[in-house]
């Protein structure tokens, strides 16, 4: 097990935005991977397969994070939350919705020393 915080950004474009958006959010990939504690961010596009039927938003973040306090770290920078006033809290943006979840490892009564 580990201390990596894992992290699920989806985002909905409004219409007519989608690749707006993509490209948007492919502009903060650089920086974020010289981040400390960045181990991956990667900007995905949902796209169709007959073994993967699920429903999802368009435009999906995976990330993985060193530390808690590495993507609280992340979270802070000027970058990022510019993007969420701009683009997201915004009604001009391009996000009509976001959904951003974090998610660990480890087991809930999990005692096991960490490294």
């Amino acid at each position: 097990m580990s201390s990596k915080i894992y992290c699920i950004a989806n985002f909905k474009p409004k219409p007519g935005r989608e690749d707006a958006l993509f490209k948007t959010l492919q502009a903060l990939e650089p920086n974020t991977h010289r981040e400390d504690g960045c181990l991956q961010y990667t900007v995905t596009r949902h796209i169709d397969h007959p073994n993967a039927q699920g429903a999802s938003y368009p435009i999906v973040f995976h990330e993985v994070w060193a530390s808690r306090e590495a993507f609280e770290a992340h979270c802070n920078r000027r970058e990022i939350k510019e993007f969420f006033e701009t683009h997201v809290e915004s009604p001009e943006g391009d996000v009509d919705q976001v959904n951003v979840c974090v998610y660990t490892d480890e087991p809930h009564d999990y005692d096991a020393p960490r490294r």
